[in-house]
């Protein structure tokens, strides 16, 4: 399907359900076609999968222990 500008911006949630569904859709400009909308293809690669990391990560002891120089920054010098 080909539709010139003015049309795409008129009926645009319109024409993204259309390509959304699987249809191709060729925007023009005075009759050229200058873009097309279609349907998103997912990359299947870039879904997360939960517990990727797992064993890949190791946290040093005293990772968690607080630190004296930021401490001061938010509470000031009380020694």
């Amino acid at each position: 399907m080909q539709v010139n500008i003015h049309e795409a911006k008129t009926n645009f949630s319109k024409l993204v359900e259309r390509a959304a569904a699987g249809e191709k859709i060729v925007i023009a400009k005075a009759g050229a076609p200058v873009a097309e909308l279609g349907p998103h293809k997912r990359d299947e690669k870039a879904l997360r999968k939960p517990g990727a990391w797992k064993g890949k990560v190791k946290i040093k002891a005293g990772f968690y222990k607080p630190d004296k120089e930021i401490e001061k920054l938010f509470y000031g010098d009380d020694d």
